[in-house]
Formats: C-alpha cells, structure tokens, sequence
C-alpha cells in the first residue's frame, strides 16, 4: 500500500480544505495518508512516505508561513531520493507577482531534497472551487500513477 504524508499550512482555512480534498482523494485511490498541520509536522516524516505533499499559504509579499520556516529549511536537507511530491498552495491574485509564491519555494526545496515530481504544481486562487476540486482530485491520481509506474 502506498504511504502519503499531506501538510498544510493556513489561516483562512483555505489550505486545510485543499489538503482535505487531496487526502481524501489519496484514499479513495487505496493510500494511507497522514494529514497535519505544519507547525505539527516534521520533514523528516516526509521519508517514511511514498508520496509527500505540501500545501502551503503565501504571506503578504512571497514570506512564507512563519510556522513552516523550520520545516522549509529541515525540508531542503532531507535526501527523499525514490519519493514523488506535489505542492498545491492557495493564494489571492491581489498579490501579483507574489501571487502563491510559497508554491515554487517548496517545489524548489523537494527538488533540493531529490524528490520527484509526480504532479505538476496547482495555485488556487482563495478557496477551491468545483473545478478546483476536479484539479485537485487529478493532482492526486497523477501522484499515485507516477508512484505506481516507479515501483
């Protein structure tokens, strides 16, 4: 059986919902997943998984979630060579340029870390939409697939 290790970061609970509908997704796929919030998590928990996902907030103009900053950092140390990621992150398009930019930071970390990318990257803008959630549900297959077709 596949393992998921699903984080999350938020304030406005926009992240929590993507989390949930990704986890849910992983599960009704056959995974075992553990979903927590980040300040609770720890990488290293991204090493016992198969598949490892974050889902990160943007703050103000590109920070990162102040909770997360330890995490990002142990993150990019980890060597999660044969693991496969996915970073789906909610923002607000009133940023601009900052718009998710939390995404590409811990894609960038994973990439550091050896992982593989096993779904491309999802931005939302505010909270997940119908669409959103048909996006978020393919994310979750396509990390599963690229899981399946390694082992």
């Amino acid at each position: 059986m596949l393992t998921a290790q699903v984080v999350f970061a938020t304030i406005t609970g926009n992240n929590e919902d993507i989390a949930d509908i990704i986890t849910e997704k992983l599960e009704d796929l056959g995974c075992q997943v553990t979903e927590s919030e980040i300040s609770q998590a720890d990488a290293t928990d991204f090493q016992t998984a198969d598949i490892c996902v974050v889902c990160p907030y943007t703050y103000d103009e590109g920070a990162l979630p102040d909770e997360g900053l330890d995490f990002y950092e142990d993150l990019q140390a980890l060597d999660l060579t044969g693991k496969f990621y996915g970073v789906a992150g909610s923002g607000d398009t009133f940023y601009g340029e900052y718009y998710n930019i939390s995404v590409d930071k811990f894609a960038a970390a994973f990439q550091q870390a050896h992982a593989t990318a096993g779904a491309p990257d999802i931005k939302i803008n505010l909270s997940p939409d119908q669409d959103d959630i048909q996006q978020l549900d393919a994310f979750a297959q396509q990390l599963v697939t690229s899981c399946q077709d390694h082992h």
